[in-house]
């Protein structure tokens, strides 16, 4: 307001409460560096400091600041004093980090102990990053280190964890052809902002936005928190070309803490939502994964191609892995998760087994809808089960007490077992066949076993015989186990029956009850298969045939025995 003279009016109310916001301000104590304050906390007793640092402020005994020289040689020390074990606690930074070994090496007397690597400023340099991450995991280790990336409860800080996962795995893949070679198996699908899955989600994010079914803001309010323009001058619709994802996570690190959670909370749900339903179908591309067998024995091997300039190889082989599954014991769960809301224990009425149940994030369908989903922690596993699926499942709570007897029976049964699984893998040369090879899993898998040996490439499932076998014009020699053939027919679009040419088994549901059924059997071979066990129904005026979910696995192995003699 102005007054008669033109002198403005001043808000007295405002006026002290601004001097007295600022009074507050100058009474708060200053916000010490990290370094500084881990340092004070701990004690130089127990941390090890490896910077390049000449300075730092210490305590003395009366409480008193003072500045500590360090020398050259003050690092050696230090780092000698971690690896000895006299200092649980080790702080380094790109000055430290280049040409020492920090991890538990088993010549060191801290062998026995495990590092847990806190990534505290990692910078913007992929390369920096890995060049902190590669001290702490190294060769000749007892244990591998446990990565923490740290971030405050700001969702907004999720932009610089998705630029670094990018730029590592984008470099991993450069250096050495393997994505989580750079990501150090740190991040998760999800962490990647800027991914095909993320890009997807958020188009879909726009569109909900755009149809008022997001609660975390309507759209009037983004577009001018923002200043992104979303909406057509002329008919009021969305734009054809929106803002690029790099442009909205930048625009909403300015909103306030409590929006930028909410719309992230949305955000990532519809690229979990996506990334479930990636890996689900086996198409879910996260680089090289391994998988470790006790001994790997290989039944059988083809050659698919032979490259007529370099003699190099692609080979299918089948290979039988020994696997022994490790167990959590009850007290390692309670440790995790008994100080977590909403855990259940769960028993199965069927199967007799159990579970623990968690609460996990959440993800959202086409329609803005938030579907809940649990995590069932098993004794050697885990699995994500929406809330409406465990509700009409088999799982009922039960006491604590008889869930702690029910899963220490099932790890001591774990401990006793090996589990023998027979695959199928083609390896050597895989780049100029890779778009021959079955496409329901497009995964890369390394297999090794305790003596040393590895093998890598691609898994075929016994649904994808068929069309390797079109795509090399080869017969396969390798044959499918029954088991094997059942299984594919129960988890894809169904698969050949060897012996019975012409016809597939497949999944088919009549009457919303899922079955099992030969289609394209030869019409003269009715009987004989009825008489293995089969059997037919007229359905819409055509003579179906199925087989018997509990004996599938001996019918099909009986096809395959005597087809021939029917």
């Amino acid at each position: 307001m102005i007054d008669g003279d033109g002198s403005p009016v001043l808000c007295q109310a405002a006026i002290e409460a601004r001097e007295d916001l600022i009074e507050q301000l100058c009474a708060m104590p200053p916000i010490p560096g990290a370094l500084d304050e881990l340092i004070r906390h701990f004690g130089t007793d127990a941390v090890a400091e490896v910077t390049g640092r000449t300075r730092r402020i210490m305590l003395d005994a009366s409480g008193r600041q003072q500045i500590e020289r360090r020398t050259a040689r003050s690092n050696i020390a230090e780092a000698d004093a971690f690896m000895s074990g006299r200092k649980a606690i080790l702080a380094f930074s790109d000055a430290g980090g280049t040409g020492r070994s920090y991890h538990a090496d088993r010549n060191c007397p801290s062998a026995h102990r495990r590092r847990v690597h806190y990534l505290l400023e990692p910078g913007w340099r992929a390369s920096s990053a890995i060049q902190g991450l590669g001290r702490s995991n190294r060769t000749n280790q007892v244990t591998a280190p446990i990565f923490r990336p740290v971030t405050t409860d700001c969702c907004g800080e999720r932009r610089f964890i998705s630029t670094i996962a990018r730029r590592l795995d984008s470099l991993g893949a450069l250096t050495r052809g393997q994505r989580q070679t750079g990501g150090q198996n740190l991040f998760d699908p999800a962490d990647n902002l800027e991914s095909d899955y993320a890009k997807d989600a958020l188009g879909q994010w726009y569109h909900l936005l755009y149809l008022g079914k997001l609660t975390s803001v309507s759209l009037g309010e983004f577009a001018r928190m923002t200043g992104l323009k979303l909406l057509d001058d002329e008919g009021g619709g969305l734009l054809e070309t929106l803002p690029p994802i790099q442009r909205w996570l930048n625009r909403l690190l300015a909103l306030r803490i409590g929006t930028q959670n909410a719309i992230f909370e949305e955000y990532l749900a519809l690229i979990q939502a996506r990334i479930d339903a990636a890996r689900d179908a086996g198409t879910l591309d996260i680089g090289v994964e391994t998988i470790k067998a006790e001994r790997i024995v290989q039944l059988d091997e083809q050659i698919l191609r032979r490259d007529p300039v370099t003699g190099a190889e692609t080979r299918l082989s089948r290979l039988e892995l020994h696997r022994r599954p490790r167990a959590t014991s009850f007290a390692r769960l309670m440790e995790l998760w008994s100080e977590t809301d909403g855990i259940a224990f769960l028993k199965n009425g069927r199967s007799g087994r159990v579970a623990l149940r968690v609460p996990s994030w959440s993800i959202l369908d086409n329609e803005g809808q938030s579907i809940r989903v649990w995590e069932l922690i098993r004794p050697a596993g885990t699995e994500r089960i929406r809330h409406a699926k465990l509700a009409e499942s088999n799982w009922d709570i039960v006491d604590a007490a008889s869930f702690e007897a029910a899963w220490e029976a099932e790890c001591a049964e774990i401990a006793t077992r090996v589990d023998v699984q027979t695959i199928n893998i083609a390896t050597g040369l895989l780049l100029p066949v890779w778009n021959r090879l079955p496409d329901d899993d497009v995964r890369v898998w390394r297999i090794s076993d305790d003596v040393g040996n590895s093998v890598l490439g691609r898994i075929v499932s016994p649904s994808g015989f068929e069309k390797l076998s079109q795509a090399f014009g080869v017969t396969m020699a390798i044959s499918l186990s029954a088991a094997e053939i059942v299984a594919a027919a129960r988890a894809s679009d169904g698969v050949a029956i060897p012996g019975l040419a012409g016809s597939r088994l497949q999944r088919s549901y009549v009457n919303d009850e899922a079955r099992l059924e030969i289609k394209g059997f030869p019409s003269e071979k009715r009987e004989w298969l009825k008489s293995i066990g089969c059997f037919t129904e007229i359905i819409s005026y055509k003579t179906r045939l199925f087989v018997p979910a509990s004996r599938a696995e001996q019918v099909v192995s009986v096809i395959g025995q005597c087809a021939g003699c029917a």
